[in-house]
């Protein structure tokens, strides 16, 4: 049984073979209607159950074209209109969808939630996004660093804000696929230690925001208030010297790449013209969702690593 909860679930060769099956198949779909299922449909008569606890844009409809691409379908629920919803618990959730379904993807809170379906599954699970890691976004963001040129070994990757669920996936990355993580946060929202200690060396935080900046390949930020949080102004007040903005763009590498995963909130963690600049990836970070997670689906039924 594969499961992937998190990146270390697949291993420095699953996240390199998965990367190279997302190249490969986007390149094949080059030119093609959305909608068009792949030409070996590799997962025709596979059903993916999609469970949802939190708002979704990219994630749900990336996954769901994920699997209509490779010939399955989908079922997609809201939390809130299943009996999960009801209290309902998560272990009798997942051995009823198991009967169902191929494989489940949940994106909830707690990030013990997916492990107790992972354990409680006779099918494969994936984490849509936990608070505590987001390892499909990451698929997407190491595969646009690829396609922007750069290679991942000895990679400066720059964190600008929240030492939050995205954080904690890069650098779980960084250890894995060897590149270099400076982190800048403020006190009271740093990334917790032993995630830091995980990353073989590979990781860092600084107060400093130009400090993490300085010589970077790659400048990555995310939005300040995450979904279910208050709007903080206490926070916000705390973040305010972390907005990615011109200047700091430009004390990194000048070719460097500027990422987000969305949704963005434009004059608050990062300024107009960085966001909507030469230098930003962000529409190709958000398609590569599609791509990455295509190749995430096929290693979880041992298509592919």
């Amino acid at each position: 049984m594969r499961h992937f909860l998190n990146l270390t679930d697949a291993g420095a060769d699953g996240i390199a073979a998965m990367l190279a099956d997302a190249i490969d198949r986007k390149a094949a779909r080059a030119g093609w209607p959305k909608g068009k299922v792949d030409a070996d449909a590799p997962l025709a008569g596979h059903a993916l159950a999609m469970v949802f606890e939190k708002n979704s844009t990219r994630t749900r409809v990336s996954f769901d074209m994920a699997i209509r691409q490779l010939g399955g379908s989908s079922i997609v629920m809201d939390a809130g209109t299943m009996q999960l919803g009801r209290g309902e618990s998560v272990a009798d959730t997942a051995r009823v969808l198991s009967g169902y379904a191929d494989a489940i993807m949940i994106r909830t809170d707690d990030h013990a939630k997916v492990e107790e379906m992972a354990h409680y599954a006779s099918v494969p699970v994936i984490n849509g996004l936990t608070d505590a890691s987001h390892p499909c976004q990451i698929m997407a963001d190491l595969l646009t660093i690829i396609e922007s040129g750069k290679a991942l070994p000895g990679l400066k990757v720059a964190w600008l804000g929240d030492g939050n669920n995205v954080l904690a996936s890069i650098v779980e990355a960084s250890a894995l696929m060897q590149f270099d993580v400076v982190a800048a946060c403020p006190q009271g929202f740093q990334l917790e230690e032993q995630a830091i200690a995980r990353a073989s060396g590979r990781a860092r935080v600084v107060a400093s925001p130009q400090e993490a900046v300085e010589g970077a390949d790659i400048v990555v930020t995310d939005t300040w208030i995450s979904m279910g949080q208050a709007h903080a102004e206490t926070k916000l007040a705390a973040l305010a010297p972390y907005q990615v903005d011109a200047a700091l763009m430009a004390r990194a590498k000048p070719d460097a790449k500027f990422l987000h995963c969305l949704p963005a909130h434009r004059g608050e963690e990062v300024t107009p013209e960085v966001i909507d600049g030469p230098q930003s990836l962000i529409w190709a970070e958000a398609e590569n969702r599609l791509h990455a997670q295509k190749a995430v689906l096929r290693w979880v039924f041992g298509q592919i690593g």
